[in-house]
């Protein structure tokens, strides 16, 4: 049984969906973080499972670009949360309410 843009579809919505609950229920930013980039990666999912079906290119291209993006974003923000993550024992999303000017 070959596997086709529904099924894809499906399991980026399963994704996407694990992803929101994390992020709403977790309250530790680098929890958090790691849901987000799931979020990302089932958006992905969808790009090329419906580039695939529409032998498009240009959603593959578009997720190319994500990756790079997310890539830097990574890093970025990896580096803040283990950063401040270094000062304190523990650390909750309101806590980086602190960070602001």
């Amino acid at each position: 049984m070959v596997p086709t843009a529904t099924w894809y579809l499906v399991l980026a919505a399963v994704l996407f969906s694990i992803g929101t609950f994390g992020v709403l229920v977790r309250r530790n930013p680098l929890v958090m973080f790691m849901c987000i980039e799931l979020m990302l990666n089932a958006v992905n999912l969808t790009f090329v499972a419906l580039a695939r079906e529409l032998n498009d290119i240009n959603g593959q291209t578009i997720v190319f670009f994500v990756m790079v993006v997310a890539a830097a974003e990574v890093v970025v923000g990896l580096g803040i949360i283990v950063s401040i993550m270094r000062n304190r024992s523990a650390l909750t999303a309101d806590d980086l309410a602190e960070l602001k000017g």
